[in-house]
């Protein structure tokens, strides 16, 4: 049995107890804990848990519970400490998006899990969605070809009243608009589907909608790899109809989620042939029925795959070392849309975005 304990009590926690209650013999919830006990109480009460309320994770972690797993849902500027600190005292973790809000905080954590030799995962329950998960199956199955242009909408919308809460819509708080904190899903499976990292980064932001935020409301940003293909990413909170989608346009194929294929066949002039290539068409369309579906989704999905990689020893499926690669692009994102400049990747601990004292002093709060 795993004992599992929650810190952070806001709307996206009921996601995780949600799932884990999904599991019933496999884990329990021994611990909530939140800086507003009231929410804690509340959500205990909710799910009818027999478990103790905290205000401070430090407390939380050394009451003398026995805790296997730490759940962490706090706000982004706190997802280094909490995890630091469970780590240290011999937890595993699991964190919610973004894993942190600067790479030197991802190293911080990696590092912790390394010499505790502890399980770091982070949550990118995209990746086990149906749709998602056929989508990696095809692209690796080869039968598009390789990718040559991806195409990322993270596409949302939220009222100008959504940045009135405390910690959002400031770079202190939150770390970061929609590219860190909406866009972060999109991002995680553009780097899963690419297998890859891009080598350069070029991006703009603007903020048009929100001026009770310091951070952007809208960005854009190119991708180039190593073998010249390329992605466009347009991370958003001003879509009206958050419509979110990843095209991938491949070297035979168009394949996309949500799930649609195309694929063209060349005349003797250049020009397509009318109705495509049939052939390929059907044939990548039948691999993509012919696989099961996910015993299950979401965040429940991901505990699930979590909890098997703590009862057998292996590795989660979203490590945190995948958690780091996504903070890299959207951190050269900044870097780019703060500077103006194209930013080649790796990020060096040189760069001053490094840091999050970096990213706060090169963080512009304006960009109209």
């Amino acid at each position: 049995m795993i004992h599992v304990a929650i810190a952070g009590t806001g709307n996206i926690a009921n996601m995780h107890i949600e799932g884990l209650l999904t599991f019933p013999d496999r884990c329990r919830i021994v611990a909530l804990c939140d800086i507003y006990p009231e929410k804690a109480e509340a959500m205990r009460a909710k799910y009818e848990l027999d478990c103790r309320i905290f205000t401070d994770h430090r407390v939380m972690i050394s009451s003398g519970i026995s805790i296997d797993l730490v759940l962490i849902c706090t706000p982004p500027f706190m997802h280094c400490e909490v995890a630091v600190d469970s780590m240290n005292a011999g937890c595993n973790v699991v964190v919610e998006k973004p894993m942190a809000t600067c790479l030197a905080e991802c190293d911080e954590m990696l590092e912790a899990e390394k010499r505790n030799h502890v399980t770091l995962a982070c949550i990118a329950q995209n990746r086990f969605r149906n749709p998602v998960y056929k989508l990696k199956k095809v692209v690796d199955s080869g039968l598009a070809g390789k990718i040559c242009l991806a195409q990322v909408d993270s596409f949302w919308w939220r009222g100008h009243c959504y940045y009135d809460l405390w910690w959002r819509g400031t770079w202190e708080k939150e770390g970061g608009g929609p590219t860190l904190n909406h866009a972060v899903h999109h991002i995680d499976m553009l780097n899963w589907l690419e297998g890859k990292m891009p080598r350069t980064v070029m991006a703009m932001l603007t903020n048009v909608m929100h001026d009770n935020a310091e951070v952007e409301d809208l960005s854009v940003a190119c991708l180039r790899y190593e073998d010249g293909s390329m992605a466009r990413i347009t991370s958003s909170v001003v879509h009206h109809g958050e419509e979110q989608g990843i095209v991938l346009q491949c070297a035979d194929a168009r394949i996309s989620e949500p799930w649609d294929v195309k694929a063209e066949c060349s005349q003797q002039d250049g020009f397509p042939v009318q109705g495509g290539n049939r052939d390929l068409i059907d044939k990548i369309q039948d691999f993509y029925r012919e696989l099961p579906d996910l015993a299950y989704e979401g965040h429940t999905g991901e505990i699930d795959d979590v909890l098997t990689a703590l009862e057998t020893g292996a590795r989660p499926l979203i490590t945190g070392e995948d958690g780091r690669r996504t903070v890299e692009v959207i951190t050269a994102i900044y870097m780019s849309g703060f500077s103006g400049q194209a930013v080649n990747l790796p990020v060096t601990k040189e760069e001053p975005c490094y840091t999050f004292d970096g990213i706060m002093k090169s963080a512009v709060e304006s960009f109209v």
